[in-house]
């Protein structure tokens, strides 16, 4: 009864100052808007990038140029991942690997009669589609006759390039150009949106073969792999990489010029690079909290000066030095709780309205972030408020009264 009491003591007197209160808990606010923020912004990227990762399969290699010797200069080394290394991986590691795929980027202009549109030609095999769960719509999806000899000038639409080329009418049989060459349309493939990180609706199958006889280019962007059987990961990664390692004729010692990334080791990176974002955010946003305990400490030592009569006269009728230390103690405490949770929700809605106004950024705010926040901030509130209260209850009664 007695907490109770001076808590309603404590919320008189903050309502009786509400905009100096409000003024107190400002820098508390934009620290728990700025923490709330960047968990929210943290959380979603993580969250979004980890769901694209595990839609590429958790039993999949990625196999790129580049050596991860990090002695070597960026740029030094290279590309080295070809069609030869791929048949090589196909026949000598059957036991471990159930499928490969050579993949190809390029961008790209498509045309049908007046209609263009700008997208990217993906060059690569018929596994592509069933490595993904990829289906299409209307046709089909390449065939191994295509990638034959130099490779067929056919092709297979993601939805949003048959959309702007085509609408309504269908687009299987039908011709379209694609960089000023001539393709026939095989297939259409279902809307899908992002697979992994390839926005693939927006994009244009083709031969491998067919896109390296168009650019002149003799190395893929990247392998993926399909291992047999997902617990069998380690062992169809030790065999690629010494079947590469035997076709690029590197000697023992030397790095690969290539480098195999598994989901997990993937996973790991960005857990590597979230945590460094982190800190950064967390130490800006801890500085306007630390900003916001020092306003708070100020507000409370305006406040006890003021209501120094006050103090003298309640402990005049009784009221011990503790009672008098708790009030002040739970004033700050309320202040800052206040003030915490107006930033959670400041910091939710520009969470939420940065999601809203950018496409590429989702966020997510996890209901710990939110307690976590209110915890700290009550906290800063409290340590803030510890010395005017001690000050408060240190106070000589007779001198108190005196006071003008």
């Amino acid at each position: 009864m007695i907490f109770l009491r001076i808590f309603k003591m404590a919320l008189v007197s903050l309502r009786a100052n509400f905009l100096r209160s409000i003024l107190a808990t400002l820098g508390v606010i934009i620290g728990v808007a700025a923490v709330i923020s960047a968990v929210s912004v943290l959380k979603g990227m993580e969250r979004d990038i980890l769901q694209r990762f595990e839609a590429l399969g958790a039993d999949q290699l990625i196999v790129i140029n580049g050596s991860s010797d990090r002695t070597r200069r960026r740029g030094v080394m290279p590309p080295s991942l070809t069609l030869d290394d791929e048949a090589l991986i196909r026949r000598k590691a059957s036991e471990s690997v159930r499928a490969t795929c050579p993949q190809m980027q390029r961008p790209a202009q498509a045309q049908k009669l007046a209609r263009t549109t700008q997208c990217t030609m993906m060059g690569t095999s018929d596994a592509y589609a069933s490595m993904n769960s990829y289906e299409p719509a209307d046709g089909r999806f390449l065939e191994p006759e295509d990638l034959n000899g130099n490779g067929a000038f056919v092709c297979v639409l993601g939805h949003q390039v048959k959309q702007d080329l085509f609408g309504a009418r269908p687009a299987v049989g039908q011709d379209v150009d694609l960089n000023g060459k001539r393709f026939i349309v095989r297939g259409v493939m279902e809307e899908r949106g992002m697979l992994g990180f390839v926005e693939v609706d927006n994009m244009v199958f083709v031969p491998v073969t067919t896109l390296q006889r168009m650019t002149g280019a003799r190395y893929l962007d990247m392998l993926v792999v399909q291992a047999a059987e997902s617990r069998r990961l380690s062992s169809c990664l030790d065999s690629v990489t010494r079947i590469l390692r035997e076709s690029h004729n590197l000697r023992a010692g030397e790095p690969d010029d290539f480098q195999i990334l598994t989901q997990e080791q993937a996973k790991n990176q960005l857990r590597d690079v979230t945590l460094i974002m982190a800190v950064v955010l967390y130490s800006i946003a801890g500085i306007s909290l630390v900003v916001g305990g020092i306003g708070i400490m100020n507000i409370m030592m305006v406040s006890v000066t003021e209501r120094t009569r006050e103090i003298g006269v309640r402990i005049a009728v009784g009221a011990r030095p503790v009672d008098i230390w708790f009030q002040f103690f739970v004033e700050a405490g309320v202040i800052s709780l206040l003030g915490g949770a107006l930033g959670v929700v400041v910091g939710y809605a520009f969470s939420d309205l940065l999601s809203q106004i950018t496409a590429v950024l989702k966020t997510y705010t996890p209901p710990a972030s939110i307690v976590m926040a209110l915890a700290v901030a009550t906290f800063v509130g409290l340590i803030s408020g510890l010395y005017p209260a001690i000050r408060a209850a240190r106070m000589d009664p007779v001198e108190a009264l005196r006071f003008e």
